[in-house]
Parts: structure tokens; C-alpha cells; sequence
């Protein structure tokens, strides 16, 4: 007897960040349904509140769905918080198979599949590591936005508003940037050193570059930051000149053509760049018997 195919067994695929987790249903026929909650770093987050969250906004999306595994890839997901975070999927699919891994593996696998390479993430931070086609095998510490992060949002961010507030950059650039913004130096001193996830704020004036990246001074400040995140990450794996480098994330996304342009001055080949992994994951995880 032939099974509807609302009968058969789905996967689930997770890919959570800060703000936001990207859930696609994928079935056997190969229908891939994409959900939207908010970010679930178990760092953050307590096991009952991770399951009330996905009791109200995921759980009634699928329908009942039969979900057979479940792949969460999560900010945050490691040692304790990754066993918090395996527990509250348990609660809310107890007939899945649970897999609890981190957001670098998921961007390693949607960026590479099955091969071996350097998997890059350029998003608010920045992150790498060197992949066998299966699992992580070295990372280099990314350190954070104030030690490390080099070529992040917020590292782009802190670069941009050192140089408008120290007068490093043209007067007609820097009266740019305050009418763009609407924020003092005051106000932006408040949002580093006082506010909350002042990574985030950062990031969030990193667009400017973009904006105005035919700015010779401000396509440097972009190129040289690439730059200090190939010299002090990706060329730290052993065999990194036999690699290709691939990278997902928004800054990566939406700096491509001087992303490529920093490759090929720095002798790196860069293989496939992503805005988000979820496609990739897709890909990986419908090819795989695990």
C-alpha cells in the first residue's frame, strides 16, 4: 500500500544565528518548505523557553508532519548549551533523531557537501575553519569583534566610525555618514560602550561602505580588512594553497566582486559564496544517509 506523501518521513533542518532561525521541512519527494522563528542560542535561552518558543511558532507550521530527524546548527551550540538545546528538540519531536551541531559545521556543509575545504562565514563576526568533508578538523579562533572578527560587519562597522570620529576620511564622506545615520558622536560612544550588543550596532553602519564603496579610501578599508582575515585566518590551515575557500554570509554576499578582487591578490581560490546556508544544507543533508 502506497503512503500519501504527508505520511512519510521528513527531515528538519535548522540553521540558527542571533536573531533569527531559518527551519526548512524537507520531504522524501524532495519539497523543501522553509519556516522562520526567532534565534535559539542556548546560551541565552533556557530549555522550557525553547520549547515554548517552537510550541508557538514552529510546531503548528508542520502540520503534524512526521519529522524522522531533525539537523539543528546553532550559534552557541557547543559542550552544555548544545545538550540544552538537543533536550528541547527531544521534548518537541520525541520520535526524531536529534542532531545538535554547531553553525560553523553547518556553513562548512552547505559550503562544501561532502568535500574537503575551508569553509568561511563573513556575516556580523567572522568565523573559519578547515573541513574534511565531514567534520571540522581545525579552527582558528575567531576571537570576537574587539581581538578578531577580522572582515565582519562589525569589524567593517568599528573601522568606518573610528576613522569618521578621529577625522581620518574626507570631510564630505564623514558629513555623509552623520546625515545617513542621524547619530552624534555621543550617541554613537552610548551605543559602543553602554548599550547592549554593541557587535550589532556596529554592523549595522557597516552598509555605508557598500553604499559608497566607490570611495577609493572606503573600498580599501574593505580590501584591507578581507585581506587581514585571509592573512590571519585561512592562511593558518595547513594546506590552505590546496584548497578552495568558500563563504557564506551577508557581507560576503553583498562584497563579492572585492571578496574575488582580495582572493586573487592574496593567491586564494575561492569556491562557492552563499548569502545563508539553509540552500546548501538542503543539498547536503537530501544526499546523505546519515
Amino acid at each position: 500500500m502506497k503512503l500519501e506523501a504527508s505520511l512519510l518521513p521528513c527531515t528538519l533542518i535548522a540553521d540558527s544565528g542571533a536573531t533569527k532561525t531559518d527551519w526548512c521541512l524537507l520531504t522524501p519527494d524532495g519539497t523543501a518548505r522553509i519556516y522562520s522563528t526567532c534565534g535559539l542560542n542556548p546560551y541565552f535561552f533556557s530549555e522550557d523557553e525553547i520549547v515554548r518558543e517552537l510550541s508557538a511558532s514552529l510546531l503548528p507550521k508542520l502540520a503534524d508532519a512526521p519529522i524522522e530527524a531533525v539537523h539543528f546548527y546553532g550559534a552557541g551550540c557547543i559542550h552544555e548549551p548544545a545538550e540544552v538545546m538537543r533536550c528541547a528538540l527531544n521534548r518537541c519531536f520525541p520520535y526524531a533523531h536529534i542532531a545538535v551541531q554547531t553553525d560553523m559545521l553547518g556553513a562548512a556543509r552547505a559550503l562544501c557537501g561532502h568535500s574537503s575545504g575551508i569553509a568561511c562565514i563573513l556575516g556580523t563576526g567572522s568565523n573559519s575553519c578547515l573541513y574534511d568533508g565531514q567534520q571540522i578538523i581545525a579552527n582558528v579562533s575567531p576571537l570576537g569583534y574587539i581581538l578578531g572578527d577580522e572582515g565582519s560587519g562589525a569589524v567593517l562597522g568599528k573601522l568606518l566610525v573610528s576613522d569618521v570620529l578621529k577625522h581620518q576620511l574626507p570631510a564630505d564622506i564623514c558629513s555623509r555618514f552623520f546625515e545617513r545615520f542621524g547619530l552624534t558622536q555621543a550617541e554613537i560612544i552610548d551605543r559602543v560602550y553602554r548599550q547592549p550588543n554593541p557587535n550589532r550596532f556596529l554592523a549595522s553602519l557597516s552598509p555605508f561602505l557598500a553604499e559608497n564603496i566607490h570611495e577609493p579610501i572606503l573600498c580599501a578599508l574593505v580590501c584591507n580588512s578581507f585581506t587581514a582575515f585571509i592573512r590571519r585566518n585561512v592562511m593558518q590551515y595547513e594546506g590552505w594553497n590546496g584548497q578552495l575557500i568558500h563563504f557564506c554570509g551577508s557581507v560576503a554576499w553583498h562584497y563579492r566582486p572585492l571578496l574575488q578582487k582580495v582572493a586573487d591578490a592574496t593567491g586564494i581560490r575561492v569556491g562557492n559564496i552563499l548569502q545563508r546556508p539553509m540552500e546548501g544544507l538542503v543539498r547536503y543533508h537530501a544526499s546523505t544517509t546519515e
